[in-house]
Parts: C-alpha cells; structure tokens; sequence
C-alpha cells in the first residue's frame, strides 16, 4: 500500500472491511464473495503485514491480513481438491493456508499480549461442524469489541490457558452466523 500523506492507513483499511462486513450481513455478498472482495482489496492496493508489530492496531491489522489470506488459500485449495484438477496446486495452497493461520494465531498471540492479557476473554464457540466443537475458540478484547479472533492453534490455546484467560466453558460467538456459514 502506498502511503499517502495525510492518510491513516489503519482507517482506510477498516473503513474497507467494515464496508464489506456491512454488504455481507445485509445479504449482499455471501461468504465467499466477502473473502474473495477482502482478497481483492488487499491485493489491490498492495498491502503487506507489519515486519515490526509493536501495537495492538498493528496486531490486529496482520491478523486480518493473514487471515484473509488464508481463508482465501482454502477456498481455492478446495476448489481445485473437489474437482480433481490440479492436485498439486491444491496442495500449494493447502500449504499457504497453513502457514497463514499460523501467522494469524501469532498475532493473535502479540495482541494478548501487548494487552498483558488484560480484559480478554477466550473460550470453544458452538458450532454446527462436529470435527471444530472444542476445537474452535474466540478470543475477544472487551475494550475491542469489534475485533474478533478464532483459532484451532493447540499452543495458542494451552499458552492462553497458562495465563488464566482459556474458559473451557462453551459459548455462542459474537460473529456466530459467520463462524458457521460454508464457503
């Protein structure tokens, strides 16, 4: 992304996915069509995580970017598994899905962190797919309420667990029609 003076990268950024979120919950643009528009958008103007994350915008922002990234690597991973074409490009982006779920629970690791934990609440969501039921977790900041993390990340969930935030209780998520929609 360029940088414009004047300009607030963050803002523009947010204004985009809030735009999108909007679309997708008036009916507008299904799941997958949100993530293929995110994917789009980042894309298009160019935009890269932070090399030096040493805020709790900076965390939050590579975490949607990572995990954009990789919803969208799923999607065509899964596209291509299901049609039988292609294997060895499905397996690629099965590979960069991975790797960017993996960044996106570090970042959701930094972001605790950089709120040493405080006011963060995390804990399994209910789920309509049997193999995601207490596997799936969310994490929430109460000062953040529009920033919703999830992960399937074992060690982001025992280290959560470590420091005293992991309910092990059961809860609806704050985004849960999203959370359960295929795509």
């Amino acid at each position: 992304m360029q940088y414009i003076q004047g300009e607030n990268l963050f803002d523009k950024f947010f204004e985009q996915r809030e735009s999108l979120i909007f679309q997708y919950k008036k009916g507008d643009l299904s799941k997958r069509e949100y993530i293929e528009e995110s994917h789009a958008y980042l894309i298009k103007q160019e935009i890269k995580p932070f090399k030096n994350v040493d805020s709790f915008e900076k965390a939050v922002f590579n975490y949607q970017y990572y995990n954009i990234m990789a919803k969208f690597f799923h999607m065509k991973s899964e596209i291509l598994r299901n049609s039988a074409k292609h294997p060895e490009l499905s397996v690629q982006y099965q590979e960069k899905r991975d790797k960017h779920y993996h960044l996106k629970d570090r970042m959701t690791w930094k972001a605790a962190k950089i709120k040493d934990f405080y006011d963060l609440e995390a804990y399994y969501i209910k789920v309509s797919s049997s193999q995601l039921k207490k596997v799936l977790f969310e994490v929430i900041f109460v000062e953040h309420p529009s920033f919703v993390f999830h992960s399937k990340s074992r060690w982001l969930r025992e280290r959560l667990q470590q420091e005293g935030v992991f309910s092990d209780q059961t809860r609806r998520s704050v985004i849960e029609n999203y959370v359960n929609e295929k795509y």
